[in-house]
Formats: structure tokens, C-alpha cells, sequence
């Protein structure tokens, strides 16, 4: 049975259980504060577990994508090392919402592994919760009574609360948990040693393959339990693993999930799959960590230095690592994998194939950056090496955190340099730095959060902003948040006219009003599906009516920046082509900034068209045609865009201006007709990534103030250039002028410079059958420099010459010797530069004749002509 075919048994199976069956959520997550990725299947149903909104079907079915790289849930350091662990990874689940319970779960869990897949029963044990006094929870009893209909109870294993009972994190939903591990050994070792006694202890044959959760609790900050409104049924199958057992492999990485990827990897490489451990282990994590990188990017979020896009990068640069220190890859590689990847999931995850074009150019655009990088650190490392040999041939911890924090060197990677260069590193000494490192970050990000106080129980929070600025409400819940020393608290209203942050556009400011009291409204943001009004302060009276008031000046501009927003999205897509997607937005009262997929820079052309073409739907006050609760098939037969990485529930709303022109699914605020923006300025274009351009753009009077201050600039330059017309022309005249006084300075340079060699030719020393100059010198730029050194060479012979000069600011150190002197004497330019860039705090190299060093230093430069003179005469003395 292939993958896919694994797959499809359990959707269908599920689907005969009166199952819904909906598609994943993006791996990245963008509504919960809590997470930046998706790391467990239930976690886009969060919500329904807290009761915060009702499910759309008390029974779903799904495979997710999940990725676990940080936090509480982390694999990334077993991957590619043992057979089972994984960064993204599919998550097969079945979940009850205040439906089923134990006994059906557990049933049909038994059934499909038995009957469906036909695993062999004498292979399965299964493990159930044997309680904390603790927490004061107690045995479960019922999973226990249950699996004893179906299992030998010699196979019913009773685990600790650190393996049976399921806890998302440090707060949340939260139960016990009871599960199904397979021993996939061969006879002779089963019969050798008890299956029994290795489930739960890392035996990489003896795995879980499904947890079935049940969830009663949520766990509160301060620690409580406290019982959830319903009990809800929450499974997990890892889908690589019961691959793995259906297949009858040894490894998730043996099964035909990950064999296509391995297979490439090892023909790219010219290697042999299973023939080298370390060659194998970096084949591994590379197919692993593809899936993570591609999925991640398809779903909406680009390698960066921040959060979510941090982790990704350091995945990919993982990869990128392993195949350059272990199969030789010096050359981006990643993006090829990319399409084996596509086809293989094109049927389940059809994103990828979609955006594969894209997706390539980012990945590969990284790898090109990253291999920089390593090349930058390896010079690093060279341009030390005398240091570390002088340091107990050792690489010291300092150094190393830095190879590791500015060119991304793991330590593993600088040990394994260090051990070609007869070199050690103080590893202690980096993890130390490690600490420092990650103890600033946790007190510049550490939080304190309560737990909510709840007024109105079973009240659901209703946003009522598309049609008022104000509304009567009431306080429903509300908890105080502490972050860098300030506090602030969260409230959530039972209606609200205050748009929460989502899909770009910032959340609204305003003020509760209740009486003489206003308490300001400083933002609104979104925790999965609450609103969440922050303020600076609680009302006095948290029971009483208020009136909820948003700015409404400031929510006018911002609708004017979505709405042209969208006309600027169908603009490019006209311009430049269907290829055209969204890949980011924001949504101000002052400014939109739209980030979308496009390979070259637009042009001023480009730029002029789009302009216009969104000016004239502006002037066509094309009013707008807002449809709430569309059903999904119906907004896409109407040619919605919908955007990757967002998640569409079976209701949608479309915003549409023109039908022929630009329709959109949309949450945010918008104009009634086109008209209302006034007027489209386009401010800026550039790069945000490989693949991404972002324009920034002004409406109404933020383009009025920016068109005047475009003219009041323009005004000063007449004024300097003293003409009213022909200010091209002026300005062409002053820059040829400019390059004629530039010529003139130039020859008048050069005819210093040969004076100047003159002088030097004039003060050489002899030193043995050495012709040493050694000065400090004033010239204007690193290329006279240059230039001085290598005529300097032309007429003295046996020269060793040391300049040092101030240069822009900055000291810096030329040294050049002539050619008789590398060869027959053995000296070297590069290593003599690095001894005397030391003066100035610095380093360099470069070749055995000629070498150059800058510092930081600049006073240390009048020591350098006297350490140069000690230095060649320690050389000739030998």
C-alpha cells in the first residue's frame, strides 16, 4: 500500500463515521499569539476546545501539515539522526466536539489499524493514564475497561502524566491521553527482549504511532485545571510512521514518503544511499528539511531574521550545511528538490505545484546568500588562524558564537574546520555566550499573562464594524498582560465596531465610554477568534454598559488604503501578469504597503501604467459590491482570489469593484465606491526577498500632503539652481562641471603621487639584502593606496613596503613585497599585514606578495612604520 493510499484509507474511513473531512491549515499561524506554527493537529481547532466558538461539525477528519522546531514540542536536533523524528510532518486526526467520547474513539482506532490496515494485533500495545495525586487526577479507569475488550491486558501499559497526559503548552486544552504503539522488530529480537518494555524509551522499532487525547481540562496560567464546557476527542497519527509500520520498513525515511527526495538527494551528489552513516544522515536531514522549507513558503511566510521567518532560514541553512560539509554540494541545490516534492503531493497539498515557480526562486535566492556566508566565515577562520595557534591551538568561544550569531556556523561545523586545521574549539567557552545570548532574548520578550476573568459565561464576541463606528456592549472577559515592565489588559466585548488587526490592516484605536469615564482603546488585535480591545487601564466598573467608539476619521483613511489596495492588487496582475500574488500587506490610516511575486524590478514604465489604470477606477466611482457568507465554491465560481497561507472557512465574504476587474476574499474595511479614495500615489518600489517586490503607496490626503511636499522641494531646488524653467538643464550643466573640477583634481593627485614616490624611493633602509620603506602616508582613497604600492615596486628592488594611511575615516595597511623575496626568502605579505594590523585593531590578508588591512584604530597607525621595522628584521634574523 503506497502513501497516498494510506492516506486516502483514513479520510475515508472517518468519512463512514459521518466525518467531515476539511482540508489542512496553513503550517504557519497568524491569529494566535501562542504559536508561530502549527505543531500539533488540533491546533487550528483550539477555539472549539475553548469554547470560544461553536464547530461547524461536531465530527472532522484531516491530515495537517505540523512543523515542530522550537518551544516545548522540538525535534529539529534528532532529525535525520534516528528514523522517526521530523520538523514538518502530516498529522492524520479524528476529532470529536462534544460528540463521541472514549469508547468510539477507541473502537474505531482499533478497527482501522486491524481490519482496514491490517496491522498484525500481536505487534500493538497501547498505554493509558495511571493518574496523579499531584494534580488530583485519577487512573483512567474507562480507556482501561474499554481496551480490555479488544487487547490483552499484559499489552495495556499505565504511563505517568509525562507520557498520558496531553498538554499543548505551558496554557490550553488539555487531557488524558491513552497510546497506540507498534513494535515493528524482527522475531528474533521480539522474542528476545518483551516489546512491552521498550515502548516509551527511544527504541526507534518500538514507536507511537497514534495518540488518542481526550480532552477535559484547560489548564490555566497559574497552573489550575479547571474542566472544559464539553468533552471533546482529539487524535493524532503521525502519517510518516504508520507509513512506516504498514510498509514494513525500519524507518519513516525507508517508505516511498521520503524515498523520491532521498533518491535525487544521493544521485545529485553521486553517492549511494545507505552506504556512508554521514553521508546518509545528511541525506536524510536534507529531505526532511525540504518539506519544511517549501511547505512553510507556499503557505505564505519568507525566510527572514524575525520569529517565524528565523526558523525557517535556520532550517534551510541547516540543510544547506549538511550538503555542503558532507556531500560536497558548493552550489544551490535545495530549490531542485522542490519539484520532486510538488508532484509527489500535488493531490493532497496542491499549493506547492501551484506556486513552484516561486517557491524555487526563494529557496534558491538562500541558498546563493547563505553559501556568501560561508564563504565570509571561512575567511574569518583563515584570517584568525595564527590567533587560535597562539590561543592553545583553539578556536575560543567567543569566536565561535560569533561564526555561529553573524555567518550562521552551527558549532558542529566549526569543530569539524577546527579538525582540519590541527585546531580544538572552547565549547564551553561558546556555550556560555549560547546562555548570554538567550537570556537577553527572554528578557527582552518575556510576558506575563493571567488567566481570563470571565463576567459572561457562553458569550460570543460579535464584530458588527462593517456597518457602525459605535455600538452599546459589555465587558465578557478580561485579563491583564505584563511585557518590559508595562502592563496592559485585554478586554473582550460581547459586540464591538473595533476591526482586530488580520490580513494587514492595523486594528482600531478608540474609547469605551461608560458615563463621565472613556477609557482609551490604544489597539485591537486577534487571539484566534476573539477581539481583543487593549488598554492602558480596566474601567472602573467592569459590569456596566459602555459605548464602544472607534476612531472614525482614521478608520475613513485606512478603508480609502484597503480599497485601493485591492484596485493596486488587479493593476499589477493587468501590468504585469497573472503571476502576480499577494505576499503581504499593510493597511494604515497613512500608508498601504503590498508585497506580491514578481522576479524583476518594476519599472518607472511599469510603475506610470499601474498608476494610472488604479487613478481611472478611482475616477469611475465604482461603487462596492460587499457579499457576507458566501459559500467557498460559489466566491471562487465568481473569481475570488483567495490568498496562500490563509485559512477559508466554508463562508467567506467578497469584495468586489468591477466584477471584471478586481474580486477578492476580504475581512477588512472598504470604501462604498472607488470614488471616496480620491487620488493613488505610488511612493516607493523595491525588494523585500527573492521573488517578493513591495510597493508603498499614498490615497486621498496623504497623497495631497505628499504631492506638496514633492513640490515644495522641487521650489528649493529652483531656488539653488536660481532658474524657474530648465531645471534638467541646470542641473545636467552643474554635473558637468563637476566632472570637469573631478579630472582636474585627479591629475593634480597623480602628479603628487609620483612625487611622492620619489620621496619614499628616497628613504628606503637597508636591512641585510633588504630594501625596507616603512611610512605613514595621507592619501584620498584605498586605490591610490594601490596603486602607490605597485609602482613603488617597479623601482626598488628587494622591496618589503609598509604603508599606512588614514583613509575616509578609517586606518588601513598596505604591504608589498617584491617578488625574489616570496620565493627565496619565503616571506608573506598576508601573514606580515595580520601581525601589524593589530595596531589597529583589526585583520586582513590577502596574497604572499601584496596584502591589505583595515581597523578600527586610527591613532594606532603611528606605531605601525616602528613594529614594521622590528617585524622584517625578526624575519631576516630568522
Amino acid at each position: 500500500m503506497n502513501s497516498a493510499e494510506i492516506r486516502q484509507k483514513f479520510l475515508d474511513f472517518f468519512a463512514s463515521k459521518q466525518h467531515q473531512i476539511v482540508s489542512s491549515a496553513p503550517i504557519v499561524v497568524k491569529d494566535d499569539p501562542t504559536l508561530m506554527f502549527i505543531n500539533a493537529g488540533m491546533a487550528p481547532f483550539k477555539d472549539y476546545f475553548l469554547g470560544n466558538k461553536p464547530a461547524p461539525n461536531k465530527r472532522i477528519a484531516d491530515t495537517q501539515k505540523c512543523l515542530r522546531v522550537s518551544g516545548k514540542h522540538n525535534d529539529l536536533e534528532e532529525v535525520g539522526y534516528d528514523t522517526y523524528h521530523h520538523t514538518m510532518f502530516e498529522m492524520l486526526g479524528n476529532w470529536s466536539f462534544g460528540d463521541y467520547f472514549k469508547k468510539e474513539a477507541l473502537e474505531w482506532a482499533w478497527e482501522l489499524l486491524t481490519e482496514v490496515y491490517q496491522l498484525p494485533k500481536d505487534r500493538l500495545y497501547v498505554s493509558v493514564f495511571e493518574g496523579d495525586p499531584s494534580e488530583n487526577l485519577v487512573k483512567d479507569q474507562e480507556a482501561y475497561d474499554i481496551w480490555k475488550t479488544m487487547i490483552a491486558e499484559d499489552r495495556i501499559l499505565m504511563g505517568s502524566k509525562k507520557d498520558n497526559f496531553w498538554e499543548m503548552g505551558d496554557t490550553g486544552p488539555c487531557g488524558p491521553c491513552t497510546e497506540i504503539h507498534i513494535d515493528l522488530r524482527a522475531d528474533e529480537e521480539r522474542a528476545a527482549v518483551n516489546g512491552k518494555d521498550l515502548v516509551n524509551n527511544d527504541h526507534p522499532q518500538v514507536v507511537e504511532i497514534w495518540n488518542n487525547v481526550f480532552m477535559e481540562f484547560n489548564r490555566l496560567a497559574d497552573g489550575r485545571l479547571v474542566k472544559l464546557p464539553a468533552q471533546h476527542v482529539d487524535t493524532g497519527m503521525g502519517f510518516e510512521r504508520l507509513c512506516m509500520a504498514i510498509q514494513g520498513k525500519r524507518s519513516n525515511y525507508d517508505t516511498d514518503v521520503f524515498q523520491p527526495l532521498i533518491q535525487y538527494i544521493a544521485k545529485e551528489a553521486g553517492v549511494t544511499y545507505g552506504d556512508d552513516e554521514k553521508k546518509d544522515i545528511a541525506i536524510r536531514v536534507i529531505a526532511d528539511h525540504i518539506r519544511a522549507i517549501s511547505f512553510t513558503i507556499a503557505d505564505g511566510q519568507l525566510p527572514s531574521n524575525n520569529k517565524a521567518g528565523y526558523v525557517i532560514r535556520r532550517i534551510l541553512r541547516r540543510a544547506v550545511r549538511y550538503g555542503f560539509t558532507f556531500l560536497d554540494f558548493k552550489k544551490p541545490f535545495l530549490y531542485k528538490l522542490t519539484e520532486v516534492l510538488a508532484e509527489q503531493t500535488a493531490h493532497v497539498f496542491p499549493e506547492l505545484k501551484q506556486q513552484l515557480g516561486f517557491v524555487q526562486r526563494v529557496i534558491e535566492e538562500e541558498e546563493n546568500a547563505f553559501l556568501r556566508t560561508l564563504e565570509n566565515g571561512l575567511k574569518r577562520l583563515d584570517a584568525l588562524e595564527d590567533t587560535f595557534k597562539q590561543q592553545q591551538n583553539t578556536i575560543d568561544g567567543k569566536t565561535a558564537f560569533e561564526l555561529y550569531d553573524t555567518f550562521g556556523f552551527p558549532l558542529d561545523l566549526t569543530a569539524l574546520i577546527a579538525r582540519e586545521k590541527g585546531l580544538k574549539v572552547d565549547e564551553s567557552g561558546f556555550a556560555k555566550e549560547m546562555e548570554q545570548q538567550k537570556n537577553r532574548s527572554r528578557n527582552a520578550s518575556a510576558t506575563e499573562q493571567s488567566d481570563w476573568v470571565i463576567l459572561q459565561p457562553d458569550v460570543v464576541n460579535e464584530f458588527i464594524g462593517y456597518d457602525c463606528d459605535t455600538s452599546d456592549a459589555h465587558i465578557v472577559r478580561y485579563r491583564q498582560v505584563k511585557a518590559k515592565n508595562k502592563s496592559e489588559y485585554h478586554l473582550v466585548l460581547d459586540r464591538t465596531p473595533f476591526y482586530a488587526e488580520s490580513g494587514g490592516q492595523v486594528g482600531d484605536i478608540g474609547y469605551l465610554v461608560s458615563g463621565d469615564e472613556r477609557v482609551e482603546v490604544l489597539d485591537t488585535k486577534k487571539e484566534n477568534d476573539l477581539i481583543l480591545h487593549i488598554t492602558a487601564k480596566l474601567p472602573q466598573n467592569l459590569e456596566a454598559g459602555f459605548s464602544a467608539e472607534i476612531d472614525a476619521e482614521r478608520r475613513n483613511l485606512i478603508r480609502k488604503n484597503h480599497s485601493a489596495t485591492h484596485l493596486l492588487h488587479a493593476a499589477l496582475r493587468t501590468v504585469l501578469g497573472d503571476h502576480v500574488q499577494q505576499r503581504g500587506s499593510l493597511v494604515s490610516e497613512k500608508v498601504l504597503r503590498f508585497d506580491f511575486s514578481h522576479f524583476a524590478k518594476v519599472e518607472d514604465a511599469e510603475l506610470r501604467q499601474i498608476e494610472h489604470i488604479v487613478n481611472e477606477r478611482v475616477r469611475q466611482a465604482i461603487p462596492l459590491d460587499e457579499r457576507r457568507n458566501v459559500p467557498i465554491d460559489e466566491a471562487k465560481e465568481l473569481g475570488a482570489m483567495a490568498l496562500f497561507g490563509e485559512k477559508y472557512g466554508d463562508f467567506v465574504r467578497v469584495i468586489t469593484f468591477g466584477s471584471e476587474y478586481s474580486v477578492e476574499l476580504c475581512g477588512g474595511t472598504h470604501v462604498h465606491n472607488t470614488g471616496n479614495i480620491g487620488y493613488f500615489k505610488i511612493i516607493g518600489e523595491s525588494s523585500v526577498a527573492a521573488g517578493v517586490r513591495r510597493i508603498e503607496a499614498v490615497t486621498a490626503t496623504g497623497a495631497e500632503e505628499y504631492m506638496q511636499q514633492q513640490l515644495n522641494e522641487l521650489n528649493a531646488v529652483r531656488e539653488v539652481l536660481n532658474t524657474q524653467s530648465n531645471i534638467s538643464g541646470a542641473v545636467q550643466k552643474m554635473q558637468e562641471d563637476l566632472k570637469a573640477l573631478q579630472k582636474q583634481l585627479e591629475q593634480f593627485e597623480l602628479k603628487q603621487l609620483g612625487t611622492l614616490k620619489d620621496t619614499l624611493a628616497d628613504k628606503a633602509q637597508t636591512i641585510g639584502e633588504v630594501k625596507l620603506i616603512a611610512e605613514r602616508v595621507n592619501l584620498s582613497s584605498a586605490d591610490y593606496l594601490k596603486k602607490l604600492a605597485f609602482d613603488m615596486r617597479q623601482v626598488v628592488e628587494n622591496l618589503v613596503l609598509i604603508l599606512a594611511a588614514e583613509i575616509d575615516g578609517k586606518p588601513q595597511i598596505a604591504v608589498m613585497l617584491s617578488d625574489n623575496l616570496v620565493q627565496d626568502k619565503g616571506m608573506n605579505a598576508s601573514q606580515m599585514v595580520r601581525e601589524l594590523a593589530k595596531e589597529i585593531k583589526g585583520g586582513g590578508g590577502g596574497q604572499p606578495f601584496y596584502a591589505t588591512a583595515g581597523g578600527k584604530d586610527v591613532a594606532g597607525l603611528e606605531a605601525v612604520p616602528a613594529k614594521a621595522q622590528e617585524l622584517v628584521q625578526s624575519i631576516i634574523n630568522g
